[in-house]
This record gives C-alpha cells, structure tokens and sequence, in this order.
C-alpha cells in the first residue's frame, strides 16, 4: 500500500486542479466585469428605464443580483462541455483529424444509461431505492454508458478510420461525418423498433432535483432565489474526476507516454517497441469513455435525449477544443468552461439587455461567432501549442 502511495505523482494530481480554479474564477471575473460594464452604458439609454418600470430596481442591479447563479450555471454546462472536448483532442492529438462521429458517441452513450434507469423504473426499482442505492444505480449508468461508447469508439476507430489512416486528411474526415450521421440512424432505428419513442425522458428518483439555496434576494416585487441543484453538483463533481483522470493518465503513467509517444511521432514510437495501433485504439477508448459519462451527465443536468441531442453539445464542444488549442487537454479545459459561462450569461442576459428582442434562442449563435473569431485571429487557440500537453 505504501508502495502504491508513493508511485502516485500528488502534483499531477492536483495540477489540474489548480488549473480549473484558476480558469473558472478567471472566466468570471472577466465576463462579469464585461456584463456589468455593459449594464452600465445600457442603463443610461432606453434600456434602463425599462427595466426599472419591469423589475422596481435599477439594470446594473438586477445584472449584479443575477451574478452568482448565472455563474454557477455556466459552470455546470462548461465543464460538460469541457468533458466532450476532451474526446474530440485526444483523438486529434494522436490522429491530427477531427473525429466528428464522437458527438454520436456521446448520444449513445446518454441513450444506453437512460435505457437502463428507464427499466429499472419501470420494474419500481428507483421508486422504492433507498437514498444511498439511488446513486449507485446512477453510477452504474453512467458506467454502462462509458462502456457502450468506449466499445462503440473503439469499433469506429477499427473499421472507419484504421483502413483510411494512409490516405490524404479529407478522406477519414469525410468518413467520420457519415459514421456520424449513420449511427444517428441507428439510434432511431433501434428506439422505433424498441420504445417506438424518439425522445427519451431521463426518469425521476433519488434527491436529484433538489437545490441547496444559498440565499434569497428580494427585486422589487419579486424574490431571487439563489442555489444549486444537487444533479449540477454531480454533474460538475463527475466532469472534474474524469478531467483529472485524464489528466493523470496521459502525463503520468506508462500509457500516457506510450500516448504522447505515438501523437509525437508514429513511425519513430513503433521503432521504439510501441504497439501503434493499440495505443490509437486505447486513445479512441478513453475518449469514448469520457464521451459516454458525459452523455448520461447530460442526460441527468437536462433531462430529455433524442437521436440528435449529441450535435449541439458535440458542436460546442467542438468549438470549446478549437478555442483552448485542439490537441492541448488544458486548452480543452479552458475552452469548455469559457463557452459554458459565456452561453450562459448570453442565455441570461440578452432578453433583458434587449427589452426580448433577442432572447435565450440566440445563445447558440455565441457557439459559432466565437468559433470563427478564433480561426481568424488565433487559430492556434488561447493556449497556443504545447506539445508537452498533447495527448
């Protein structure tokens, strides 16, 4: 046992914890110096009065009150965000293409997990399971759901991308967007022919919905309930063991060389007695598996799935990869967590900013508009290119 303890390497342990607090309160403070600035200006023009007449209290009030929850939910979201991103640089870290099927490994992932609650509630296990039961029927989802995606990754990887690695770059890309929209097939097909029901509700039990309020603010003739639930806690808590998982894996194991070796240097890491095509198999393995949790994770923070539900968040996570530097697991860290706070304060704010003219279906746009600001001025991505940190 002492033994064990002492291979452990605490800093990489803690190293990318450190870097989660330093990005999420530095993401903060940022967009909340940019919104309160914002309200500001706005409340000298015709956005202000407005708003006193809706709300009794200023726009810079209402923006300062609003503050913490916004934050709290843009974190949730970030760090899912930065959980599917994770897969998409791990993957172009090794290969150097972008596997585009991954947001369909996420949705079965979601499906699978969902399934697996959906009977149990339907045989009346989750309505008579105990509190501490309820969360382990919760962590064996999410474990089935990592292994139906991790396996799904890994024959992916076998008979759509192996054959075509000698060929020119466009060529794997086109297959992985027909991989892509062929498994969102199958998963209609295989729901029609099952369930007869595409949209899947994620079942109710345990203690899940519950908040834990912090404090309540009175906005005129309205309350503000400040809190967080108890899924976002775990939605956030899961998306932080496998961030540091991860972490731990590609810089401080055997493996994790084996991984930095092979994104390295192909031909040279196979003259050096490394089993290719097993490591890139294992690198579609453990981005299938973060893909996977990160689906039922979902699956629990937003409740409904579909056949489609992996291609927003796979897009974003996308952008969340490309914004951080893809290929770069902190760059992935940092770009999940900006997007999720940054749709989040657009979601929140831009109703009010614009008397509704523009509400919380613009959001989405943020995803995009951010995306090509990158490509144009930093293609490289916040944190440039680090080798080091490839997986």
């Amino acid at each position: 046992m002492k033994r064990f303890l002492k291979s452990i390497n605490v800093r990489e342990l803690l190293r990318p914890l450190g870097q989660m607090i330093v990005f999420s309160l530095g993401s903060a403070v940022v967009l909340s110096a940019i919104i309160l600035i914002l309200a500001l200006v706005l409340d000298q023009t015709s956005v202000g009065p407005a708003v006193m007449e809706r709300f009794k209290t200023s726009l810079f009030t209402y923006t300062l009150i609003n503050l913490p929850q916004v934050l709290i939910d843009g974190l949730t979201i970030g760090f899912v965000y930065a959980a599917v991103a994770l897969g998409y640089t791990m993957v172009y870290g090794v290969l150097e293409f972008i596997n585009f099927a991954h947001s369909e490994i996420f949705a079965v992932g979601a499906f699978v997990g969902v399934e697996i609650l959906i009977a149990l509630d339907q045989a009346g296990v989750l309505a008579s399971a105990p509190l501490g039961i309820a969360y382990v029927l919760l962590v064996l989802a999410i474990v089935a759901g990592m292994i139906a995606a991790g396996a799904l990754a890994v024959t992916v990887e076998r008979v759509a991308y192996r054959p075509l690695r000698g060929a020119p770059r466009l060529v794997p890309l086109i297959s992985a967007i027909g991989v892509s929209f062929l498994l969102q097939d199958v998963i209609r097909l295989v729901e029609g022919l099952t369930t007869g029901q595409f949209n899947r509700i994620f079942p109710t039990f345990g203690n899940f919905d519950e908040r834990l309020i912090f404090g309540k603010v009175a906005l005129g003739a309205t309350t503000i309930t400040m809190g967080i639930s108890i899924k976002s806690i775990i939605v956030i808590v899961g998306a932080v063991l496998m961030l540091v998982g991860l972490n731990y894996l590609v810089n401080a194991t055997k493996v994790g060389k084996a991984i930095r070796a092979v994104a390295q240097d192909r031909p040279t890491a196979s003259l050096m007695g490394i089993d290719v095509n097993r490591i890139i198999s294992l690198t579609f393995l453990v981005g299938g598996l973060l893909g996977g949790a990160a689906g039922v994770l979902y699956a629990l923070k937003f409740t409904r799935i579909d056949p489609f539900v992996g291609f927003f968040p796979g897009i974003k996570a996308f952008t969340a990869a490309v914004m951080g530097g893809i290929g770069n697991l902190t760059g992935a860290l940092l770009g999940g967590i900006v997007l999720g706070m940054l749709e989040n304060f657009a979601g929140s704010y831009m109703g009010v900013f614009t008397l509704g003219a523009a509400g919380t279906e613009y959001k989405d746009i943020f995803a995009f508009a951010i995306l090509i600001l990158v490509l144009i001025f930093r293609p490289q991505g916040l944190m440039g290119e680090n080798v080091s940190q490839k997986a």
